[in-house]
């Protein structure tokens, strides 16, 4: 039978076995008339008054959004928000693009994300988590480290947050405190919120908020420096909005979680031989480094010892930010990865995502459909493939004609889990 994944801008169909189990989340219609949902979320929100209300007219006021690796809406968002506050000058309001360690965004990719009317007429900067120039210091995590925050967020009057809540792969949910921590942060906070423990601890997964280190440091570093108000959306495949949360950053964004949770995450009966998965399609599969979330879900519910096949398009490469493909050239296999990254003494940027990547190359191999290079893809410990149906064809060598077989054609929009 033929399915699609989401693959780059269009998607790609392929040809998988008939008895194949196709895991895909509550397909939700996106809301008819969003723009007047957003509206009255915003003049009813959840635990705080009205927006407009809580701004003074001489109040600067500080937007933080995600950067472009996220698909938030925020050309609808951010014009929003600033017509809801048509009593203040343009000139009190900055957008703070929450790059955490990714690189900053040009002129041409603020206009793709913001449109063309917020790029002419409000200040846009991008957070860089290496200079403390742009920074200052809020207070310190029982984590262990400083806390640095962006300085236009932190010397704002009115702080708002935006973005879209999805399962996240080690901080449970996407969204809410996650604008800020690590949107906003400096290096320093950032790696340790990303350390060998925290990433390594099992509570850091998929859909989990109950004692996971991660979602805690998060939330912890919010309450040094809250935002005011948040606007978080709830997306479909297409990218459409299908839900509103906004209001108190807490209280909002638990209430989307739940509605996440109940709608996105699916229960299967056992783990499968092989399974295929995409990277949610642009603008999460634009590299390689985004992609481990992809394998990530998908290795939820394969066997071990079984393979996992990815398509992510990796437009913009490995990427061009951080150490993420340097680190693979300190050892010959995943394992040897693990125990180099497990040392306390090992600290390198981006170790988080080749430690994701190497505990799922332990367990399954990983074949990557992409527009990468073969010598970019083994160069990270993984298998290219041009073909998914010939690789499938394939791995019926390894696993006989009764191979059984998964595809998740959202990729990490979809968290299948098996109880085990």
């Amino acid at each position: 039978m033929k399915t699609t994944l989401l693959y780059g801008q269009n998607g790609i169909e392929i040809e998988v076995p008939d008895h194949s189990f196709i895991v895909e989340p509550k397909d939700l219609p996106a809301l008819e008339d969003y723009e007047n949902a957003l509206r009255n979320a915003i003049r009813n929100p959840i635990g705080t008054p009205p927006l407009k209300e809580q701004v003074k007219t001489t109040d600067k006021v500080a937007i933080v959004i995600s950067d472009i690796t996220r698909p938030t809406p925020n050309h609808i968002l951010v014009p929003l928000l600033i017509e809801e506050l048509n009593h203040l000058p343009l000139e009190n309001f900055v957008v703070i693009n929450g790059t955490g360690t990714h690189r900053d965004q040009t002129r041409e990719e603020f206009v793709q994300m913001l449109g063309d009317w917020v790029v002419e007429n409000i200040r846009i900067i991008n957070n860089q988590c290496h200079d403390k120039e742009t920074l200052v210091k809020v207070g310190h995590s029982r984590f262990g480290c400083d806390v640095y925050l962006n300085k236009d967020y932190v010397e704002a009057d009115f702080r708002i947050v935006t973005g879209f809540i999805e399962p996240h792969f080690f901080a449970g949910f996407s969204g809410g405190p996650k604008g800020i921590m690590p949107g906003i942060a400096g290096i320093e906070t950032i790696m340790t919120f990303h350390n060998a423990r925290m990433i390594g601890d099992p509570q850091s997964t998929w859909g989990n908020m109950v004692n996971n280190p991660v979602q805690d440091m998060t939330r912890e570093i919010n309450t040094m420096c809250k935002p005011d108000f948040m606007l978080n959306v709830t997306l479909n495949k297409e990218k459409a909005i299908t839900e509103v949360f906004a209001g108190e950053l807490y209280e909002a964004h638990d209430k989307g979680c739940s509605f996440v949770k109940e709608h996105a995450m699916v229960r299967c009966e056992e783990r499968f031989d092989v399974v295929i998965t995409s990277n949610s399609g642009y603008p999460l599969d634009q590299n390689l480094y985004q992609a481990v979330k992809g394998m990530s879900a998908a290795q939820k519910i394969v066997k071990k010892g079984g393979a996992i096949i990815i398509a992510s398009e990796c437009s913009d490469g490995l990427p061009n930010h951080g150490n993420y493909s340097k680190i693979f050239e300190l050892a010959d296999n995943p394992q040897g990865l693990l125990e180099l990254i497990n040392n306390p003494e090992f600290k390198m940027f981006d170790q988080w995502q080749v430690q994701k990547q190497a505990v799922i190359q332990v367990w399954s191999d990983v074949y990557v459909y992409s527009v990468l290079t073969d010598e970019q893809v083994k160069g990270a410990m993984l298998k290219p493939t041009h073909n998914i149906e010939q690789t499938l064809e394939q791995l019926k060598q390894i696993h006989g004609r009764d191979m059984t077989v998964a595809v998740l054609p959202l990729g990490p929009l979809t968290i299948p889990y098996v109880e085990e």
